[in-house]
């Protein structure tokens, strides 16, 4: 076997988010090939053989890259719509739009998610992509194929709807799937693009949209799908109290409790949301270990509510964050969802003991590890895991003031990525991408965006 190349960083404050919440003030890592093979305080150990590159961080702060659990790409291209309604609302005015993409824009509106997330230190991104209209293509292919030429890591959720208009849901009747149709769709994403290895790029889970869009018969099944093929569990939970006014109405029942009943918790299970729990529904995701996605600027959008995320981590259930779809959160970064999770949840019951900031830092990476089923590969700066990783530059105007390296991080304005590694390999450099051109992908989304849009008002 060839000798595993290094890369060495140095000179930079590190905050590596493992168990103990361990931090340098001066530090070092070393990457080996795709691996982090050591971090420690002072300089690099010497001798290191086959260092291809010694990169000088001074200024900068180290910490695991962003990862983020829950997304809809190809909202991308349908950005800046419906900005004053509430979620059922919002859904009823875009599912028209939505149930017209196709597969080019479902492709170029991924490129532009994975492209402003990667840019902003997201290594690990998913995708919740539940809208499959009849002859639209392979959309899960594109958004995979997105994601690997980006070189991000990645979870593709893949989604479902069989519940449309005539059966009382949202979704127009030609934009959802039928039973068998969903499931078979389902289990070729899996068989097809799932890897389960330690190191692996690309993931599949098993994801039926919402309780309001899909059938107790494809909530029920699906779970029984994921656990014969052996991948994770994604929906939507308790995001409004319409949602949970339908649930009583439609089953008899909440959310967590209708959950529970089509199998729908447990440690391979993560849900988005989940703004409207109460004690019991807390005490039952820590019970079975069912993570969250928390996704603060999106809930806000929609006046959704605020999670509560204090008291989830308090009873132990695993948090990470999510942007959520571009259409409810414009901007598409995962980095402000740092500062945006600690400032909203303190408009909440614990008001300025909500949240602080490593706990922010927390569920963006080693949390969101957690909910994605990888936190043994990723999520902390680790001897032995995956060198996903970023070097933020904290010297300059907007945070040169601010002593403590991980307060600026998530109190102050956006820090500016100087580098982002993959698996070992930069993406980042200097804000702007290495692995795609942002210019052409900026005027493809632009294009596919102009395209739906005549589309839909053809329709």
């Amino acid at each position: 076997m060839a000798a595993a190349q290094r890369i060495v960083i140095e000179s930079c404050s590190i905050a590596t988010v493992d168990a103990a919440d361990t931090e340098y003030a001066s530090g070092y890592l070393v990457i080996a090939d795709n691996r982090i093979e050591a971090v420690g305080a002072g300089k690099a150990p010497e001798g290191l053989e086959n260092v291809v590159r010694r990169i000088d961080a001074t200024g900068h702060l180290v910490t695991p890259g962003l990862i983020n659990t829950h997304h809809h790409f190809y909202q991308w291209i349908t950005r800046g719509l419906a900005t004053d309604h509430n979620l059922f609302n919002w859904l009823v005015a875009l599912y028209p739009t939505w149930a017209r993409i196709d597969e080019p824009m479902v492709y170029a509106a991924a490129q532009g998610s994975l492209a402003m997330m990667a840019r902003g230190g997201v290594t690990t991104a998913m995708d919740h992509h539940y809208v499959y209209p009849h002859g639209s293509g392979d959309l899960s292919g594109a958004v995979i194929r997105a994601a690997r030429e980006m070189g991000v890591r990645f979870t593709l959720a893949r989604g479902s709807m069989d519940r449309s208009e005539k059966d009382g849901g949202l979704p127009p009747d030609f934009a959802v799937e039928t039973l068998e149709g969903a499931l078979a769709g389902t289990e070729a994403t899996v068989k097809e693009h799932h890897d389960a290895s330690f190191d692996a790029m690309t993931q599949v889970a098993v994801a039926p949209c919402s309780p309001f869009s899909v059938s107790t018969e494809l909530m029920r099944e699906g779970a029984e799908l994921a656990r014969r093929l052996g991948v994770r569990l994604h929906t939507h939970g308790s995001e409004t109290v319409e949602e949970e006014k339908f649930c009583h109405e439609l089953f008899g029942m909440g959310p967590t409790d209708y959950f529970e009943s089509t199998g729908w918790l447990g440690e391979d299970v993560w849900m988005a949301h989940c703004v409207h729990m109460n004690d019991s529904d807390i005490a039952a995701f820590a019970r079975t270990r069912t993570g969250v996605a928390h996704c603060p600027s999106s809930n806000a959008r929609l006046a959704a509510g605020i999670a509560r995320v204090p008291d989830m981590l308090k009873a132990g259930v695993p948090v990470g964050l999510g942007v959520d779809g571009t259409a409810s959160n414009e901007s598409g970064e995962l980095h402000t969802e740092l500062r945006n999770a600690l400032l909203i949840n303190r408009l909440g019951a614990h008001r300025e003991a909500a949240l602080n900031a490593r706990q922010a830092l927390r569920l963006g990476t080693h949390g969101g590890a957690q909910v994605l089923g990888r936190a043994a590969e990723t999520g902390s700066l680790e001897a032995g895991k995956l060198a996903d990783l970023v070097l933020w530059k904290l010297d300059t105007l907007a945070h040169a003031s601010i002593a403590d390296p991980v307060t600026a991080l998530v109190f102050g304005a956006a820090a500016p990525v100087t580098a982002s590694f993959v698996n070992g390999r930069q993406i980042v450099e200097n804000g702007r991408l290495l692995t795609v051109d942002e210019d052409a992908i900026a005027r493809s989304t632009r294009d596919e965006a102009q395209r739906l849009a005549r589309i839909s008002a053809k329709a």
